[in-house]
């Protein structure tokens, strides 16, 4: 397999850009004040997707969750940054209706919002993608007193972003296994990302980092603690004012483990009808739903704690493509690092796929959800997220992708030709 090299970094001084100023607009001398939606989740609704020519599409939609028994599905289509179409499908919980802005987990989409978050910093100044992430240069060099295996001290930034870190998920996905963990080290509490941490690092890495790549949601957890590191901020702090509020976006935010703990505006979750209760992740219930208690969600951090809705996740995917007229928070050239393509085993930053046509793709899913972006050559994004578990498991990505692309085909020429969010940018200025 061929492993990318590590591209140098380099600093870029970044202009945050406002919500819904076009690119190429005059300068802020005779720029109109920016005009911001309020709660954009609140502002588009189903009843702004009541196209006549698209019914048979609904119809589709709702085959596709009666077949996989998905309770709630939420559908976003972008075209050159604009959104032309928008909806929910089923239910949220048992009263209330799915809708585009309705907030959902996003599993491991949350990686692609880690790497966004990486390359701004990069573009401050603050880290790059070649600084060391152990050692004494290294930015988590506090965790090199439990260190044992000198090959950490060669791993980078990037290796983390493209999962060539070293690490390995034989035997049990750390992140997944708390309760594992909590026995094998003889903790009472489920361990904070410090505790994680200090005895993951304490163990000897899988392979060489930048020699190999093997899926790593801890590596996404350490790339969390560098963004915590060098911008002086807690991770959702940094997050927030520094990718979700100058995208525009203010709905996204970390999930909680419990059905106790559902934020407003967000979905519930459900099992397929045959699933079997679990231990709780730490160990204090004997028997829970698996995607309520079932994995510490919370802990995951950058590598799959976000909660978020299609609407805004397409929205913030605008202002990371470098086309259309939205203007982007990252620059051209850092969209490019993250979506070049080297070989069909090479991970791309943040995306799990990325091709020479210009295809991007980025997915996740554990219990109780799942979460596809999909963005075409032509400018085209959809994203579409559920509410349950499919009995397919994180194979159920391939079915979406499947299904995006079969409405694609039939519907992509049907869809109207407008921009819900400056419509709803104009109605709410």
């Amino acid at each position: 397999m061929k492993i990318a090299p590590v591209i140098i970094g380099i600093a870029a001084a970044c202009a945050v850009a406002l919500p819904f100023i076009l690119k190429g607009a005059p300068s802020d001398s005779e720029a109109p004040a920016p005009v911001y939606i309020e709660n954009l989740n609140e502002a588009i609704t189903n009843d702004l997707s009541d196209i006549p020519e698209l019914k048979a599409m609904d119809h589709s939609v709702d085959s596709f969750m009666n077949f996989w028994a998905l309770k709630g599905v939420a559908l976003a289509v972008t075209r050159n940054d604009s959104l032309v179409y928008a909806k929910g499908y089923g239910k949220a919980d048992a009263t209330t209706p799915m809708t585009p802005g309705t907030t959902m987990r996003l599993a491991s989409v949350s990686k692609l919002l880690t790497a966004i978050g990486i390359m701004k910093l990069q573009e401050e100044g603050k880290v790059f993608l070649d600084t060391p992430v152990f050692g004494p240069f290294g930015v988590l060099k506090r965790f090199d007193p439990y260190i044992k295996d000198s090959n950490y001290y060669s791993m980078t930034v990037e290796h983390l972003l493209r999962h060539q870190g070293g690490f390995t998920s034989r035997g049990g996905d750390v992140m997944f296994s708390t309760l594992t963990f909590m026995r094998n080290y003889g903790l009472s509490e489920a361990p904070d990302a410090e505790t994680l941490v200090r005895k993951q690092v304490s163990r000897r890495l899988a392979f060489v980092p930048g020699t190999w790549q093997e899926y790593s949601n801890f590596g996404y957890l350490l790339l969390s603690l560098v963004i915590e590191e060098v911008s002086g901020m807690p991770y959702e702090d940094y997050m927030q004012e520094h990718v979700f509020k100058p995208a525009g976006c203010t709905g996204f935010s970390i999930a909680g483990n419990y059905l106790k703990d559902r934020q407003k505006g967000e979905s519930q979750y459900f099992m397929q009808p045959d699933s079997e209760p679990v231990p709780s992740y730490d160990g204090k219930l004997a028997e829970v739903e698996k995607c309520y208690g079932g994995n510490d969600i919370t802990s995951l951090k950058g590598a799959g704690a976000w909660i978020g809705s299609a609407v805004e996740l397409a929205r913030l995917v605008s202002c990371i493509n470098s086309r259309g007229a939205m203007e982007d928070i990252l620059s051209d050239d850092s969209v490019r690092q993250m979506t070049t393509w080297y070989d069909d085993d090479t991970f791309s930053l943040g995306w799990v796929d990325t091709k020479p046509d210009g295809e991007w793709t980025r997915t996740g899913s554990f219990s109780g959800t799942s979460a596809i972006v999909k963005v075409y050559p032509d400018g085209e994004c959809w994203v579409l997220i559920s509410n349950t578990s499919a009995w397919r498991g994180s194979r159920f990505s391939k079915n979406t992708a499947h299904l995006c692309k079969k409405l694609r085909g039939r519907f992509s020429r049907l869809m109207p030709k407008r921009d819900m969010f400056q419509e709803q940018a104009t109605v709410k200025s």
